[in-house]
């Protein structure tokens, strides 16, 4: 206290400790901070955080702040502030009662801290006080999970002598019995200043009556705390029950029951399609039923999607697929796939790539069978699917006029990706095809109203979602046109949403966490513990490792291979003849991975040339090299299970917000659905490597299935501006009957 309060010390021996408590008590009280604030002790980690800057400035946090303004007012006018009547009846409200010297004229400041012309600076340092304006939505997305979207805002002066290029801020939850749910570090810059920061956080929901509180504090300026109360009385919280679709019991359906030889010719590598492919057959191959498909990764969902093409090209043979890729590498994986099996004999159907990177003109789209797009692409040409007098003959939307109409097949893969950055593009697209196909069918409807039986009772273009198990599957349904009411639990025609358990390779995951507040030691702490993971779980099958970034990548490969010759053994991953991978070696370009695969283990992010990624590709799935460190995009982009998968990391850096953000949990899941080889495996690994702090989160949220919402009222404006100048929309009328569509407007009626 004494050294706190800057008191003049005589003793020789009293100086002797108060320079022991100078070195060492700001350092001691920051490391039991940091312990409290893990073990979620919202109260002792305050009043630690608070001595610890105390002793760095030897300021009380009780005194009013601008005292850290060391030379810049005499010390009677920070004394005459804090005699103030009203700072002393807040007790440590200091910072606030500092603020309100900001609503008086200088004179009256100048008078209150008895220096009459020094008003307009006092208020000059208290406007370079770091403060934050906190805003703030509660989501809640499950009936035990809430999700907090808060954004801060810097609202002081930035000046280079007293913030330095960075100041850091704690932010945490604060719930019931004073614990700390979630805690982040958040560092503004001088660069960045004064743009905001937002945050996602994801938190479980106790009690419905239980009020939060979110608490900002300054890690360097005494005194600096703010405190936003946050009420989940006016929250409505959805139903804790999943409608989950039971998988059946039944005998596994021959191939030959597409009673079409050129058909059955697709599927000659199995006798039999899976459980989930058995229990759909009927509706897919059978009926013009639109379907939602809500399954885990590595279950056979691209196999499901053909089976509704193959019906779709029996029944309208100059019928159109559109399959929805959400990524451009998904996207030509698919094309390269589907080129092999459909565009050659016996079907010879022509696949057609459409994306940022393509051009095709309308001859040549109207002899496609099969578009695979993105979503950005299908949506600038299906904007003009009524035709555009005005509108240039060789623009997209000219293009888009008739042969959008003729698409009798919408097949969208990931659809739970409609809550991403990207969902509204999703979300305008299936709309769209909903209202097109609607007025194809009525068209159809009135040039034939002698024959009463042509109407069918389905859309003329059936619509096929793909996704991961959903959390408000019967929403979704609804909207792609599946007829759920009256209809039991998962009883609704052609809405199947299995559990996350449910795949034909059993997983097992195992979840570890790594204490340490910074990224890089922190993955440098799991290369030791991924060497001996595969060891014991695959030592001779093949193993992917994700990781964030092209660096990590390089790391990782680096250390597994030290590793590996450290125990003398570091030809462990090589499954061929050294002579082979040698010549091999020779024609790769980088030389990080010449490097690597020497020692059989691959790379594989976007840094690499295509040639070098095929070499990669073919050396993994022939077993030639038996590990392969990638960057996260691969579980989207490229098909290559392994019998066991392992997850370095969590987190990768946002450049948009300059800071280490989670990977959403599909991702997550779609890494580790990675695992498990069909074909080949009876049983997969998954092994996902987080912060300590974050493992109670995923063992209890990583396969709780996540409820799909609307992103498009953040877009409403660009999505409306668009249909407005191709024409699709010319009154209010015509803008109300277009909402109808959305999914953001069936979501708002339920």
């Amino acid at each position: 206290q004494a050294f706190i309060s800057r008191s003049k010390i005589k003793s020789f021996t009293l100086i002797s400790d108060t320079n022991y408590i100078a070195s060492n008590a700001g350092r001691v009280a920051r490391a039991m901070f940091e312990m409290c604030l893990k073990q979620g002790k919202a109260g002792p980690a305050l009043k630690l955080l608070r001595i610890a800057k105390s002793v760095d400035k030897q300021i009380w946090w009780f005194q009013s702040p601008i005292r850290q303004f060391e030379g810049e007012a005499h010390t009677n006018v920070f004394n005459a502030l804090e005699s103030r009547k009203v700072g002393a009846e807040k007790g440590y409200d200091s910072f606030e009662a500092a603020m309100s010297l900001l609503d008086m004229q200088p004179q009256e400041v100048g008078q209150l801290c008895h220096w009459s012309r020094g008003g307009e600076k006092v208020q000059r340092l208290i406007k370079m006080l770091p403060r934050l304006k906190i805003d703030y939505t509660v989501q809640p997305i499950t009936g035990g999970i809430l999700r907090f979207h808060v954004k801060l805002r810097p609202t002081f002066n930035w000046q280079g002598r007293w913030h330095g290029a960075a100041e850091g801020f704690w932010l945490w939850v604060e719930g019931g019995n004073n614990r700390i749910l979630h805690h982040e570090y958040v560092i503004f810059s001088r660069r960045t200043h004064p743009e905001p920061t937002s945050l996602d956080m994801t938190l479980p929901a106790f009690d419905q009556e239980e009020e939060f509180f979110l608490r900002v504090v300054s890690d360097s300026w005494v005194g600096i705390e703010m405190v936003v109360p946050v009420s989940l009385r006016s929250i409505k919280l959805p139903s804790q029950v999943t409608p989950f679709t039971d998988l059946m019991n039944l005998t596994p359906l021959p191939t030959t029951a597409l009673q079409n030889p050129k058909f059955e010719q697709l599927y000659s590598k199995f006798e039999t399609f899976n459980p989930i492919q058995t229990q759909l057959f009927h509706v897919l191959y059978h009926t013009d039923s639109p379907v939602l498909l809500g399954a885990p990764t590595g279950s056979g969902k691209t196999i499901v999607a053909e089976l509704a093409l193959l019906r779709m090209k029996r029944i309208h043979p100059k019928g159109v697929c559109v399959y929805i890729a959400p990524l451009k590498s998904l996207a030509r994986e698919r094309l390269k796939e589907w080129r092999v099996r459909l565009g050659s004999a016996p079907l010879n159907w022509k696949v057609l790539e459409l994306s940022g990177d393509t051009h095709h003109d309308q001859k040549a789209l109207s002899k496609a069978d099969v578009l695979v797009c993105t979503p950005e692409k299908w949506d600038l040409i299906s904007r003009g699917w009524r035709g555009n007098d005005t509108s240039s003959a060789k623009s997209n939307i000219a293009n888009g006029r008739g042969f959008v109409q003729k698409v009798r097949l919408l097949v969208i893969d990931e659809i739970h990706l409609l809550g991403e950055d990207r969902g509204a593009v999703l979300e305008a697209i299936v709309s769209r095809t909903r209202l097109i196909s609607k007025h194809v069918q009525d068209s159809e409807a009135s040039a034939d109203t002698a024959d009463s039986s042509g109407t069918s009772r389905y859309e003329a273009t059936r619509i096929m979602g793909l996704s991961t198990a959903l959390a408000n599957p019967y929403d979704l349904a609804d909207w792609l046109g599946i007829d759920v009411a009256g209809h039991g639990k998962g009883k609704g025609p052609g809405l199947y949403n299995f559990r996350p358990s449910v795949r034909p390779i059993p997983m097992e995951v195992h979840i570890q966490g790594f204490p340490g507040r910074h990224y890089c030691p922190r993955m440098a702490t799991m290369n030791k513990p991924i060497y001996s993971a595969i060891k014991e779980h695959s030592p001779t099958k093949p193993v992917i490792i994700f990781v964030a970034s092209r660096r990590q990548t390089r790391l990782t490969a680096m250390d597994v291979i030290s590793y590996a010759a450290g125990d003398e053994n570091p030809q462990a991953f090589i499954g061929c003849s050294d002579d082979y991978i040698e010549s091999v070696i020779e024609n790769v370009h980088d030389d990080a991975l010449r490097h690597t695969l020497a020692f059989g283990i691959g790379l594989h992010h976007a840094g690499l040339s295509t040639n070098d990624r095929d070499i990669v590709e073919r050396l993994f799935l022939d077993g030639h090299i038996r590990v392969l460190v990638a960057t996260a995009t691969l579980a989207w982009g490229v098909n290559l299970p392994a019998h066991f998968v392992i997850v370095k990391g969590t987190e990768f850096f946002d450049g948009k917000t300059s800071r280490y953000v989670d990977y959403p949990l599909t991702d997550v899941l779609q890494m580790i659905g990675r695992a498990g080889r069909p074909q080949f495996d009876t049983s997969g690994v998954a092994l996902v490597m987080v912060a300590a702090e974050k493992k109670n989160f995923y063992k209890k949220f990583l396969y709780s299935p996540f409820p799909v919402e609307s992103c498009l009222q953040e877009r409403i404006c660009e999505n409306l501006n668009a249909e407005i100048a191709i024409g699709t929309i010319n009154s209010v009328t015509d803008a109300l009957g277009y909402l109808t569509w959305t999914f953001f407007c069936s979501t708002c009626k339920s």
